[in-house]
């Protein structure tokens, strides 16, 4: 969850992450295990993106030219990529609907990396100080710390209110993860 270093490789581990999971995934055969993962990669694409959805789009509508613009898309592929695993919560890891609202998964987010550490993250690199970078870096570890482990698609994606709100979701959530097993299985 927590990887060190500055915002951008921080983030980037993540990524490197969440592709293992969806390789794993594809590989998968046992449906107790393709839940197993999939709980994890929802696990992992929640925080990540609560993570960037308080303090890494903050920075990009600062520093960078257009960055109202570049923030809102960016939130708005977190929002179909959170609507994709709301859904896949709900199905049967056996069944095809399953293995297509993975790949459609896949699809999103992957488009979102490749966009991310192509274009954003050198951009951001190119208008933040190193110490920024590193300070973002910071906050975001400790942002994944507390932030939900489930979708919410409905919840506030902007400061303030996602920095209010994120962190008692995220208790509710981790404790029903404690009481489930849930995320366990890596």
């Amino acid at each position: 969850m927590g990887h060190g270093g500055d915002v951008v490789r921080e983030l980037t581990v993540d990524h490197d992450e969440v592709k293992e999971y969806f390789g794993q995934l594809r590989s998968a055969t046992d449906g107790k295990r393709r839940r197993e993962l999939a709980d994890l990669l929802t696990i992992e694409l929640v925080r990540h993106s609560v993570a960037e959805e308080e303090y890494l789009y903050p920075a990009i509508r600062e520093h960078l030219d257009g960055g109202d613009r570049i923030a809102d898309k960016e939130i708005a592929d977190h929002s179909r990529a959170q609507e994709l695993l709301k859904e896949l919560e709900q199905l049967d890891p056996e069944g095809a609907e399953f293995g297509s609202r993975i790949d459609e998964l896949r699809t999103e987010v992957l488009a979102h990396i490749k966009d991310e550490e192509e274009n954003l993250f050198p951009a951001l690199r190119h208008n933040c100080r190193q110490s920024e970078l590193d300070h973002l870096g910071d906050s975001i570890r400790r942002a994944k710390k507390l932030a939900p482990t489930r979708p919410h698609p409905g919840s506030p994606s902007t400061p303030p209110a996602n920095k209010l709100i994120a962190p008692g979701i995220g208790l509710v959530d981790r404790a029903r993860d404690l009481v489930t097993g849930r995320g366990k299985g890596a």
